[in-house]
């Protein structure tokens, strides 16, 4: 049982202008001010994973958590300026322990690994740290402020890749926050409400909300606002045709193809895909890549080699794709060796699995995009 009967107190020093608010307000002439709480969480009485103090501004949430829980709760890091972020994870980590965790908290993007912590953005800072907390306390996480400090859509789309990170490791979480809208997408085992003094077990967790985009064809600019986080490099073939997914409205993933000239088969290729650090986690850099390949199998062959090890490992599991080649490392591409003098990157040298679009086509979705 995590039981509490906690009581605050600070003195009042009456000066004039106190005094003016007490009569303005009619609010009683005391000598000190008192809150109180007397708290029950019955956390003992069943497993759980994810917990959630939610409640507005003033109600106790910090107050109860940190009287509760305070070796567990999660002030900041010690973050070095000049070491990327992936140096700050415990020794005892390997590399591809660190990054697995950075991905399943929905931040999937290698180029930022490499920046110090001070450069990223609030919602990129937010998944650093819950990842890092997750790495170092095993037991019990209490994170303050959850989800304050980013957009409300990155928020929920946050909350669910964390949510799913936290069950899988099997480690616990409690989250304190002020925000209602994050509870169907945290989707939390219990919930208290210090306001209400209420504790509720959720029983049967309900299904995470459903994630609509919607995917337009767009001009090759758009790569610039996605650029940066491409795991490989930069640059985007001038004969790509650009598509963009948007959730609420905002830009979240892009995808990019290009025709495979192919000396035996030739076919049409995946060329590029990213999602934005603060949408990834939720699978929408894959639905999307699988939305634009179901548009071109009405076409030709779609066919996709990735390094990045997420794609790879979902790719692998997926019955939407036939894994065509493992993972290895090739020495040559056949069909782009004419642009070996523009130097144009290809996957040479690195480790990367080969794929085929198996999955279902869209005939009248590719009509209307003008593909056929």
């Amino acid at each position: 049982m995590s039981c509490l009967d906690l009581v605050r107190e600070s003195p009042i020093i009456r000066t004039p202008r106190v005094m003016q608010l007490e009569g303005m307000f009619g609010l009683p002439a005391e000598k000190r001010s008192c809150e109180q709480w007397s708290v029950d969480l019955p956390l003992q009485d069943r497993s759980w994973n994810i917990g959630l103090i939610v409640g507005p501004s003033g109600c106790g949430k910090t107050t109860i958590a940190r009287e509760l829980f305070p070796n567990q709760i999660v002030d900041e890091f010690a973050w070095s300026r000049q070491q990327s972020i992936v140096d700050a994870f415990p020794g005892k980590m390997g590399i591809k322990e660190i990054t697995t965790l950075l991905s399943s908290v929905g931040f999937s993007s290698p180029p930022s690994w490499l920046r110090p912590y001070h450069v990223l953005s609030n919602g990129e800072q937010f998944r650093v740290r819950l990842a890092r907390a997750l790495a170092e306390q095993t037991d019990l996480v209490v994170i303050d402020e959850f989800t304050s400090v980013v957009d409300r859509t990155i928020a929920r789309a946050g909350s669910s890749a964390i949510a799913k990170t936290v069950r899988r490791r099997n480690q616990m979480l409690i989250a304190v926050s002020c925000h209602y809208d994050i509870i169907d997408w945290l989707n939390p085992d219990w919930i208290y409400q210090p306001a209400l003094n209420e504790f509720q077990w959720r029983c049967e967790r309900p299904v995470r909300p459903s994630i609509s985009l919607r995917i337009v064809n767009v001009h090759r600019n758009a790569w610039n606002l996605f650029r940066q986080h491409h795991y490989l490099d930069t640059s985007l073939h001038k004969s790509a045709n650009c598509f963009l997914a948007l959730m609420e409205d905002q830009p979240a993933a892009f995808t990019a193809v290009i025709y495979f000239p192919h000396a035996q088969s030739p076919s049409y290729r995946e060329h590029r895909t990213v999602c934005l650090p603060d949408f990834q986690g939720i699978g929408i850099g894959n639905a999307l890549s699988e939305y634009v390949a179901s548009l071109y199998r009405c076409k030709h062959n779609y066919t996709s080699v990735t390094g990045h090890p997420a794609m790879i490992r979902h790719r692998a599991r997926s019955p939407l794709w036939k894994m065509n080649r493992k993972p290895s490392t090739v020495q040559r591409q056949a069909g782009f060796e004419k642009h070996r003098q523009r130097r144009i990157p290809t996957s040479r040298g690195r480790l990367t699995a080969s794929f085929q679009y198996i999955g279902p086509s869209r005939r009248e979705d590719a009509q209307r995009f003008g593909l056929l």
